[in-house]
């Protein structure tokens, strides 16, 4: 590692690196073979697809240095699956699975320069799919662009492991049943920057959004995946208007193989929730964060007297250690970068 860079006040943000990648697909529903470019500005249509109508998804996942000095990736097969099954729901034509993990190594090894030392955060990859052909229309674009673009960032934790606290939000809808909540398309996010603003101004980490039908059932905590723990049983919301998230199926699989927990996916009511023992949420960037304190109309639940729960605690170890190699991979998850 030879690049001059304070890995000790890396945060979550862009930081420009040596190499991105690009492939573009034409009319004819073929990408062409691809190009990696020195990472700069792009230039696109005032008319293009994902402008106008927002037609674009994007991907994460991290690469990670290990104790032996190794380059790893968590899953990223997991992610260029849900970026085809995404692509078929914006009417995008999908970028195959199998370039995709070849093209999250190679990016990877040609920025190695910026994946940070082990413990100090992790090289983060950006895989976007957008319509970039101009187009007036409400139709699919003519044209589509697949780019990756990398950064290194810290640790998500900078102040340590510590509970994060929640308000149920009955103001607003993060999504409908059967719109786009279950795939990662661009157009979800913007929707929740005003709530989480407004939720942080009053001293709280993030809200918890419920579902647009019943307005009975947790969905998700801003971008991240529910969890809670009621004795041995973990349970989550079912898949259907939230993201599949690749973090919550990896949890799942831990909980169920590792700790010998029932696992349980079905509609979580905010008074299953208020009942359990521990609470966390999952993502990409932050792996498992314990939820410490929920807020409902006006009522708080502490979990584990506001700290880290016993079993959020093993389930956060074992998942880091398995993402790291410092315990066993019986599931094939790690890929390494050689």
């Amino acid at each position: 590692m030879s690049k001059n860079i304070n890995w000790d006040d890396l945060s979550f943000a862009i930081t420009p690196t040596d190499v991105m990648y690009r492939s573009v697909c034409g009319s004819d529903g073929n990408w062409d073979a691809g190009e990696y470019l020195p990472y700069g500005n792009i230039s696109i249509s005032p008319a293009a697809g994902v402008l106008n109508y927002g037609q674009g998804l994007f991907e994460g996942l991290k690469a990670l240095r290990t104790k032996d000095n190794k380059i790893v990736l968590f899953r990223p097969i997991e992610n260029g699956k849900r970026l085809e099954e995404g692509a078929k729901r914006i009417c995008m034509p999908p970028f195959p699975v199998d370039r995709f993990v070849e093209v999250a190594k190679e990016i990877v090894k040609r920025n190695a320069d910026y994946v940070p030392p082990y413990g100090k955060g992790s090289l983060y990859l950006r895989p976007c799919l957008w319509g970039t052909g101009a187009i007036l229309g409400v139709a699919p674009a003519p044209e589509y662009t697949f780019m990756v673009y990398v950064s290194p960032v810290g640790p998500y934790f900078k102040t340590g492991f510590k509970p994060i606290k929640l308000v149920v939000t009955r103001e607003f809808q993060r999504a409908a049943g059967r719109g786009t909540g279950n795939v990662k398309y661009i157009g979800n996010y913007a929707g929740t920057m005003y709530p989480a603003k407004k939720v942080k101004a009053d001293g709280y980490n993030e809200c918890i959004y419920l579902d647009a039908k019943n307005e009975k059932y947790i969905e998700e905590v801003g971008a991240a995946n529910f969890f809670c723990i009621k004795g041995n049983k973990l349970m989550t919301p079912a898949l259907g208007s939230i993201l599949p998230g690749i973090t919550r199926k990896s949890v799942l699989q831990i909980a169920k193989d590792k700790l010998g927990m029932e696992v349980v996916e079905c509609p979580v009511s905010v008074d299953d929730a208020l009942a359990a023992d521990e609470a966390f949420c999952s993502g990409t960037a932050a792996v498992i964060s314990s939820i410490g304190n929920i807020v409902v109309d006006g009522k708080e639940k502490v979990y584990c007297g506001g700290e880290v729960g016993p079993i959020t605690r093993k389930l956060y170890d074992m998942l880091t250690k398995l993402q790291l190699c410092e315990e066993s991979d019986p599931y094939g998850w790690v890929v390494e970068v050689k």
